[in-house]
C-alpha cells in the first residue's frame, strides 16, 4: 500500500515526530511507503500521519488482527498536536518492540492533554506493525 498524506508536507520541513531532522528524510519516505527501521520509527511516522491527518497511512500501519476498520480525522482542523516526547523504545526480539511515549494536543481553544501510552508493535514480512497500546497507571 502506497498512502498518500491528506495534508502534504514540503519535503524541507521540519518533520513534527519531534526527531529534528526535515520530513523529507524522516517520516516522509514511510509515508510513502518505505518499511520502518524498527518500531520507534513506525511509531514516530504514526504521530506524524496524526498530525497531517493521513488516516490512510495510520490504518496501513496497524496490524490487521487489531486494526479499526475505519479512522476519521477530519476534525484535525481543530486538532493542533503540540509535541512528542518518546520515553522508550524497547526491543523484546527481532520482530516485537515496545515504545512508551507521551503526546500532547489541544483541540480547539480548550485545554491541552496528553496521550501516554506504552505501545506494542510486531514485525511481520519486514514490515513494523502498531498492534495496540496500554495506558500506563498515573
Amino acid at each position: 500500500m502506497n498512502p498518500k498524506p491528506s495534508a502534504p508536507m514540503a519535503p524541507s520541513t521540519p518533520c513534527p515526530c519531534g526527531r529534528g531532522r526535515p520530513y523529507g528524510q524522516c517520516c516522509g519516505p514511510l509515508h510513502a511507503g518505505a518499511p520502518a527501521a524498527d518500531a520507534e520509527a513506525l511509531m514516530r511516522s504514526r504521530y506524524c500521519a496524526y498530525v497531517l491527518g493521513d488516516a490512510a497511512y495510520v490504518l496501513a500501519s496497524w496490524h490487521p488482527d487489531t486494526r479499526l476498520e475505519t479512522l476519521d480525522l477530519e476534525d484535525t482542523a481543530s486538532t493542533r498536536w503540540l509535541g512528542l516526547d518518546v520515553k522508550r523504545h524497547t526491543p523484546l526480539d527481532a520482530d516485537h518492540a515496545t515504545v512508551e511515549f507521551v503526546a500532547r494536543y489541544r483541540v480547539g481553544g480548550g485545554s491541552a492533554f496528553r496521550l501516554h501510552e506504552i505501545s506494542r508493535f510486531v514485525r511481520q514480512d519486514g514490515r513494523w506493525y502498531y498492534v495496540d497500546g496500554i495506558l500506563p497507571p498515573r
